[in-house]
């Protein structure tokens, strides 16, 4: 058991902890910032009220491909933020 609490006490098991914890309250706030703010200026744009609703129908299955588009942008937006952060000045 000593030995586990030292492992885990190491400085690396620690970062890659709390960059854990950091990165998914991060990726909250940019799947907000998508649904909340930038599909709504989308949509704003394309004459859609609500793009997050857009869906289409097979065989009576609803297919909500405008939270697909969401998860899009959500997905394209964290590797640029996460660069943006990572460059030094």
């Amino acid at each position: 058991m000593k030995g586990f609490k030292e492992f885990l006490l190491r400085g690396n098991v620690v970062d890659l902890a709390v960059a854990v914890v950091i990165g998914a309250a991060f990726g909250a706030v940019v799947s907000a910032f998508v649904k909340d703010l930038l599909t709504p200026l989308i949509a704003a744009v394309v004459g859609k009220p609500d793009f997050s609703a857009l869906t289409f129908t097979v065989n009576n299955s609803k297919f909500l491909y405008g939270e697909f588009i969401n998860a899009v942008v959500s997905f394209l937006l964290w590797p640029l933020r996460c660069t943006s952060s990572s460059s030094s000045p």
